[in-house]
């Protein structure tokens, strides 16, 4: 079988098999967060939290919720770090830098996963299983719970009340991630993904000794993907054997990434009482993703770029196992939601290829975006579209049943400006910085992409990297944390307010004069409309980066 063919074999198949779940996931996911009853196990975790699982929250309060276990999560998981040297299954490895720790804990909760050290040199299995592996859970279903809440914000009527945080986060964790994430695993374990608790001793071929570290790999690996979290087991993360050894675990991967994204354009239309809103909103997600997978499928397969054509493939950091076509869905799917794991070396992509990647993350981790964090993104993208639509007929904008005034723009004005700043801004210090250049691996367009890259990833909450850039500077460890924590917890506090000014409001009949937001014109139109915002925002820095070095 050809590689083309293989390639689009592979892509037919995740096609089918998304569709194939996509009804029943998505339904599932909209009963789990609509249903009246509390399972024995959380009710038991509500009566140790002192939960009251039946009282309701309003935007304030669930935004409070939201960020007070946000910060408290950081400050469990710094202390995790910092004290792992007492920890059982420290694999003798001492604590870990105080600054890098704050930058890993505020990865971790913010669902960026991030990493600027090597995993198995840092952390014990322990950390790993006690603070990483726990807030990949969390910090999924946090997102999950925060796309709910600006749903019930369009659903509700006159009540300002969102739901209970509380409860949205334990429903999330053991009715979704926690059931996927074990079959996961076991499917990992038999495609050859370690699942130990021990480091392995061996004899090479010299004659000599050689430590392979184990772990608790599939386990972290399976919620690492299904989560959108991407921080990976070793410092190679999928590209690594033990993590992701074969076309088969590789595709597992993959699948795990897009499911609950996708699904979740089910969930909202069943949500909604309309599910053919949720079909336009992934048809929106469909379009974008397309194009940028083409566009990175392309130039890896074809090898577009001076180095490429050189050495006569676009092979350099790639794993012969998986090749151009499957490094390349990864590339795609890994920027596209917020999940930033990696099956290839970003910094070895060709610039078209990187390009796409950078793109993917600009556009707001919406193409499908992360989990949750891709609904209400496209979500806010939306109520833009139909208040530019609004005012080219000299009508007031209405989504979804809900008038659209200027204190929802307000919140949705400040949600598009707050990541295009954290990413120019941080991006631009730092290229200012003389220490930067030696931290860069290459100069040119190259070097400044990396930074760029470093900068987009984190404060869109995505954690891939050009891995040329050293990061391990102090400078670099706070900036992008802040990047992180800012890029996270801000617009969620935006979105919060949204729903909760939308709950407020009565709901407004459909009439001739109302846009439908559910076929195909609005399909296109919202698609421009994110198109030309990233276009404004980012198109100098990719025109220095990226573009710059496809022209060389």
């Amino acid at each position: 079988m050809s590689d083309t063919l293989g390639g689009l074999l592979t892509i037919a198949l995740l096609v089918a098999l998304l569709a194939a779940v996509y009804v029943p996931y998505g339904d599932y996911m909209a009963r789990v967060y609509t249903s009246t009853t509390h399972l024995r196990v959380e009710r038991l975790v509500y009566r140790l939290s002192g939960v009251s699982p039946d009282a309701e929250q309003g935007a304030r309060s669930y935004a409070t919720s939201v960020v007070g276990f946000s910060l408290v999560s950081i400050v469990v998981l710094m202390g995790i770090q910092l004290g792992q040297a007492v920890l059982p299954m420290d694999r003798g490895l001492p604590h870990v830098p105080f600054w890098m720790s704050f930058n890993t804990a505020v990865s971790f909760v913010t669902n960026t996963n991030w990493q600027s050290y090597s995993g198995e040199s840092t952390l014990g299995f322990a950390a790993q299983m006690a603070g990483l592996a726990v807030q990949n859970f969390l910090s999924a279903a946090v997102g999950i719970a925060i796309a709910v809440a600006l749903i019930r914000g369009f659903v509700r009527s006159r009540s300002g009340s969102l739901g209970n945080f509380w409860v949205d986060l334990t429903r999330g964790t053991i009715r979704i991630l926690l059931p996927i994430s074990f079959v996961a695993a076991v499917l990992l374990v038999a495609g050859g993904v370690v699942q130990s608790f021990s480091d392995l001793t061996m004899q090479t071929l010299a004659g000599h000794s050689q430590v392979l570290t184990g772990g608790p790999v599939a386990s972290q690996e399976a919620i690492k993907e299904l989560g959108n979290n991407g921080g990976g087991f070793f410092n190679a993360n999928s590209a690594h054997p033990f993590e992701n050894p074969s076309s088969y675990t590789n595709f597992l991967q993959v699948s795990l990434i897009l499911v609950t994204p996708v699904a979740l354009t089910r969930t909202l239309g069943t949500m909604l009482g309309n599910r053919r809103q949720g079909l336009a909103i992934l048809g929106v997600m469909g379009v974008l993703y397309t194009l940028t997978l083409v566009a990175a499928t392309w130039a890896e397969v074809t090898g577009q770029g001076a180095a490429a054509q050189a050495a006569g493939a676009a092979m350099e950091g790639k794993e012969t196992r998986f090749g151009e076509w499957a490094s390349a869905l990864f590339v795609a799917s890994t920027t596209a939601t917020s999940t930033g794991a990696v099956n290839a070396s970003h910094d070895s992509l060709t610039p078209v290829g990187g390009g796409a990647a950078l793109v993917n993350m600009m556009l707001g981790e919406i193409v499908p975006g992360g989990v949750g964090a891709g609904i209400y993104g496209i979500l806010m993208m939306a109520i833009l579209a139909v208040f530019v639509a609004g005012l080219m007929v000299g009508r007031t904008p209405e989504l979804l049943g809900k008038k659209i005034s200027a204190q929802q723009m307000t919140y949705v004005a400040l949600y598009t400006l707050t990541t295009p700043a954290l990413v120019l801004v941080g991006a631009g210090v730092a290229i200012a910085l003389d220490p930067t250049s030696e931290a860069m691996g290459n100069s040119g367009g190259h070097g400044f992409s990396e930074v760029l890259y470093a900068f987009t990833s984190a404060a869109n909450n995505n954690g891939s990297a050009f891995g040329g850039l050293t990061v391990t500077s102090d400078f670099f460890q706070i900036t992008l944390g802040l990047a992180m924590l800012i890029g996270r917890l801000v617009p969620i506090v935006l979105v919060l307010l949204l729903a909760g000014s939308l709950a407020e409001q009565g709901t407004v009949p459909a009439t001739a004069g109302t846009l439908p937001t559910h076929k195909p014109l609005f399909v296109g139109m919202l698609v421009g409309v994110i198109v030309i915002m990233t276009g404004l925002t980012y198109f100098p820095s990719l025109a220095l980066g990226p573009i710059a070095e496809a022209l060389v």
